[in-house]
């Protein structure tokens, strides 16, 4: 009777305890350097279990789509933090050096912004310890622990929940669906340099897949009728071909099918097909649901231009660059190519004068195409179209228009050509004399390390205004 009694009297103080706080909380709103703490903790947590998921092989849908929550929830917090969190350590002290005016952020709505991304990072972390439990019963995945540390820029960032939708839908087994032997069909769908190619190459490099499949097989969309029984191990086995449509051509149904039945007879039980492509219409022959892959949404992306352009530099140490990163990353619009490139080199210059003029020479360089072309930069690069990069180049030789003309190429015409080479990070400082015409070259540093190059050319602006008008009509 008296433990009974005892554990009624602790609960009613309890709640009476917390029913105080609650009270005390409602009358004395946090600061929002409180706020700012809190939300730095709560991310330690999330972020913590997130890379834990990373490292596991989920195969509970209901799990990816709350692990999708967590992770979206969490790249909204980071924004918050990695705006607020800066402009409180510089105050309203203007910045000597540099040409950013850090006073265009919004001062004014700052606290709600970082008190409704808390609360948001709250509800979508009210289950967590649930999700925890349930991911300790899922297996680890065998990785080096150092990939990501030793080597800042050769990882694949995110797409976690993307990649394990692969993983689990080639692990399947068949279950007499598709009929007659035929192989499943998996369509992967995506817009122009987005990670598609660089998501399919870290599954084939998974553990479970390549023990799954004896043999891997990457195909051009373009040669599927003219592909060699050599390219096909004897005696047949269990197979994974990797489709990849590069071109927006379409493919005839009869193609296809032809090409499906060719690989019946040269592989094994079980041998699966991963299609690659941007072009929507060639969903129609997966045989499972399409894994569509998007563009990273803006918190995310700046998340990842802030972690690759600091490295092992603490953000928190040059808050104003942190700021100067934030505007440039959001004047990209989601280019990979060019989050690469920058992020290189502001890494190796940690200074607030050089990040200010590349964060200038972007902006003039985006206006500049916006004037002529109507495009972005990005958009423009992701077509194969011109590109105006005259200001990339010093005052000296702004009688000349330099025009870029891009044409991605694949990983077998990287060799060196005859015109001058030099790279996309060798340019954007705007401090190198640019030859008359040169090869402008970039790679990925990612499997299957793809090569985008394009030729430039330096010509009189009255040419320029010709080809401008040629252009528009």
């Amino acid at each position: 009777m008296e433990v009974a009694v005892s554990a009624v009297a602790s609960e009613v103080a309890g709640r009476l305890v917390s029913f105080l706080i609650g009270k005390y909380r409602g009358q004395a709103r946090p600061s929002k350097k409180e706020n700012l703490e809190s939300l730095r903790r709560l991310l330690l947590r999330v972020h913590t279990v997130i890379e834990e998921a990373g490292g596991r092989y989920i195969a509970n849908s209901r799990m990816l789509l709350q692990l999708q929550a967590l992770t979206e929830a969490m790249y909204r917090g980071y924004d918050a933090l990695d705006t607020h969190a800066p402009l409180e350590q510089i105050g309203a002290q203007p910045e000597a050096s540099g040409s950013v005016d850090f006073t265009s952020f919004n001062r004014a709505a700052a606290s709600k912004e970082v008190q409704a991304a808390l609360r948001a990072l709250e509800t979508a972390s009210a289950e967590m310890a649930e999700f925890i439990a349930l991911l300790a019963g899922c297996e680890r995945m065998i990785r080096s622990p150092y990939s990501c540390y030793l080597h800042i820029d050769n990882f694949m960032f995110g797409r976690r929940v993307e990649r394990q939708r692969v993983i689990n839908i080639l692990m399947q087994d068949e279950d007499g669906h598709p009929p007659l032997g035929a192989p499943t069909v998996l369509p992967i769908i995506g817009g122009r340099r987005v990670g598609k190619k660089t998501l399919v190459w870290s599954v084939c490099s998974d553990d479970r897949i390549r023990s799954r499949f004896p043999s891997i097989l990457h195909v051009d969309g373009c040669e599927i009728q003219r592909i060699g029984r050599d390219r096909f191990t004897t005696p047949p086995v269990r197979t994974l071909i990797v489709v990849e449509f590069r071109s927006d051509v379409e493919l005839d149904d009869k193609e296809w099918h032809g090409f499906l039945s060719l690989l019946r007879a040269l592989t094994g039980v079980g041998s699966k097909v991963v299609i690659v492509s941007r072009l929507e219409a060639l969903a129609r022959f997966g045989t499972v649901d399409l894994v569509r892959i998007n563009s990273f949404s803006r918190e995310e992306y700046g998340y990842l231009f802030k972690v690759l352009a600091f490295g092992s530099s603490d953000p928190a140490d040059h808050p104003r660059l942190a700021l100067i990163g934030k505007e440039l990353a959001a004047l990209m619009e989601g280019s990979l190519v060019h989050l690469n490139v920058y992020s290189s080199v502001l890494r190796n210059n940690l200074n607030v004068r050089f990040w200010s003029r590349a964060l200038k020479l972007y902006r003039t360089v985006m206006e500049a195409n916006l004037s002529v072309f109507g495009e972005h930069p990005r958009a423009l690069l992701d077509r194969g179209g011109t590109v105006d990069i005259t200001r990339f180049s010093p005052s000296g030789a702004t009688s000349l228009r330099f025009t870029l003309l891009i044409g991605a190429s694949g990983r077998d015409s990287s060799g060196p050509g005859e015109l001058p080479r030099m790279t996309f990070g060798d340019i954007i400082a705007g401090s190198v004399l640019l030859p008359m015409k040169f090869e402008l070259v970039w790679e990925s540093r990612l499997p299957p390390y793809t090569v985008i190059s394009g030729t430039c050319v330096a010509d009189k602006p009255q040419q320029s205004a010709s080809l401008r008008k040629k252009r528009r009509t």
